[in-house]
C-alpha cells in the first residue's frame, strides 16, 4: 500500500547526505559504510509530475557555477542577506572575497551544513520572521539558483518585498535569479500553465513539494515568472526594475532597486 511520506526537513536531510558523500563522512553510513550515491532531490508538483536532480551542485565550487552567478556576485555591494542559503556556496565565496554576508534559510539541515563547511553568519527563519525580529539590515539581498520562486506568487509578492524593503539600508538592491517558464512546449507543463490561469494563478506559479527518502516537506508555491509578469508583481511596491540581463535566455537577472523615499 501506498504510504504519504513523513512531514519533515527533507531539504535539510537532503543536503546533510550530499556533504557526507562529499567528504565521505556522513551521519547515516549504510552497508559498506557507504551512502547511498548519488544523492537525488526529488521535487513533486501537485499535478503529480515528478523531477529528479543531483544534490552535488549546492555544494559546487565557484569553478562550477553558470556565469550568471559570477555576474550576480559581481555587482553585490555592502551588507549581503542570502536568502535561501541552501549548502553556503554562494556565502562562502562571499565571505572568501571579505563581504559580510547572512545566510537565511528555513531548512534546519540546511544551516547546519552552512554552518559545518564554514558560514559565519547564519539565520534560521522565512524572511518575515527575519524582517520582525529587526535584526540587521542590507544593501544586497540575493535570490540565486532561481530562488525568484521564493517569492512564492501574485498573492504573496507585496509582502515578501515589502519584508525585504523593511531589511534595506537607503539605497539597497536585489538582485535575482529567474526563468521564463513558457519557454516550452511540453504538453504536461503547458497544461499545467493553463489549470494554474484557470485558477486565477499565473502560469508558472507551481505547487511542490521536496522530497527525500522517507520525508516531504509541507507543500509550497514557487513562482516562476517572465520577465513581464516581474514587471507586474514589482509595480506598487517599494522597489522598481534597474535591469534585466537576460543573456542566458530563458534564464535571466533581475536586479531590483528600493526606490528614494522621503
Amino acid at each position: 500500500m501506498q504510504q504519504e511520506p513523513l512531514v519533515g526537513d527533507a531539504f535539510g536531510e537532503m543536503i546533510r547526505d550530499a556533504l557526507a558523500v562529499s567528504t565521505g563522512v556522513g551521519p547515516r553510513p549504510l552497508a559498506g559504510g557507504r551512502l547511498p550515491r548519488p544523492v537525488i532531490e526529488i521535487i513533486e508538483r501537485e499535478d503529480g509530475l515528478i523531477n529528479g536532480a543531483p544534490a552535488a551542485p549546492y555544494l559546487d565550487p565557484p569553478s562550477a557555477w553558470p556565469d550568471h552567478d559570477h555576474r550576480a556576485l559581481s555587482r553585490v555591494r555592502g551588507r549581503v542577506l542570502d536568502i535561501g542559503v541552501g549548502a553556503g556556496r554562494i556565502a562562502l565565496e562571499l565571505q572568501r572575497r571579505g563581504v559580510a554576508v547572512t545566510g537565511l534559510d528555513v531548512s534546519a539541515g540546511a544551516i547546519e551544513v552552512c554552518r559545518r563547511r564554514g558560514v559565519h553568519d547564519l539565520v534560521l527563519a522565512t524572511v518575515d520572521e527575519h524582517a520582525a525580529a529587526a535584526g540587521p539590515t542590507y544593501d544586497t539581498f540575493l535570490l540565486l539558483g532561481n530562488n525568484l520562486g521564493l517569492i512564492g506568487g501574485a498573492d504573496r509578492a507585496l509582502g515578501f518585498l515589502a519584508a525585504l524593503a523593511a531589511l534595506a539600508r537607503p539605497g539597497a538592491q536585489l538582485i535575482a535569479h529567474g526563468t521564463d517558464p513558457y519557454n516550452t512546449t511540453d504538453p504536461v507543463h503547458v497544461a499545467y500553465h493553463r489549470l494554474n490561469r484557470s485558477r486565477g494563478r499565473l502560469g508558472g506559479q507551481l505547487r511542490l513539494r521536496v522530497r527525500y527518502r522517507e520525508l516531504a516537506t509541507e507543500w509550497f508555491d514557487y513562482l516562476v515568472c517572465s520577465v513581464d509578469e516581474l514587471r507586474e508583481l514589482v509595480a506598487g511596491t517599494p522597489w522598481r526594475i534597474a535591469d534585466i540581463d537576460n543573456a542566458d535566455a530563458p534564464y535571466y537577472l533581475a536586479t531590483l532597486e528600493l526606490a528614494a523615499t522621503g
